[in-house]
């Protein structure tokens, strides 16, 4: 791993948790590598567990299912239930060059699957129904219009 990509993936956890935000993909930032951060610890007092994953691929999934409020960084102040599987095994490559894997549960899960959706090109407004993606896409759009007049 070089330290370009370290730096790289200590500043978006930095941006990550100044948002504040559960997880970060480097698309959302402008930049075109296959890299995640995410830290779901949210209780007060709780050891954070940042994680830094490389090239991240899910490689099991549960068919049990689970049901989270998302939001996005992306789309900001939209939140919608997405329904997942509720587990999933994930293999990447750490910050230091090794290979992991791991079972993500609960919201670990959801996050690392929305998180790696953003590396294919997909949001969670992706899993809505038309009608509710495209009421939050012209809400979207009229922003940033709104946004580019001023």
């Amino acid at each position: 791993m070089t330290e370009d990509l370290r730096s790289l993936a200590d500043d978006m956890l930095a941006t990550m948790y100044d948002a504040p935000g559960i997880g970060l993909a480097a698309p959302q930032i402008g930049v075109m590598n296959r890299l995640i951060v995410m830290d779901c610890v949210k209780e007060e007092g709780e050891t954070p567990r940042p994680l830094v994953m490389f090239n991240p691929e899910i490689v099991a999934s549960s068919d049990e299912l689970n049901t989270y409020e998302e939001g996005c960084l992306s789309i900001p102040e939209h939140f919608a239930d997405v329904t997942r599987p509720a587990d999933v095994d994930v293999r990447w490559v750490d910050a230091d060059g090794n290979e992991r894997t791991e079972t993500f549960t609960k919201l670990w899960a959801t996050c690392v699957q929305h998180e790696i959706d953003h590396l294919d090109g997909k949001l969670f407004i992706d899993y809505l129904k038309p009608m509710r993606r495209q009421m939050i896409t012209r809400k979207m759009t009229k922003l940033k219009r709104e946004l580019a007049r001023e």
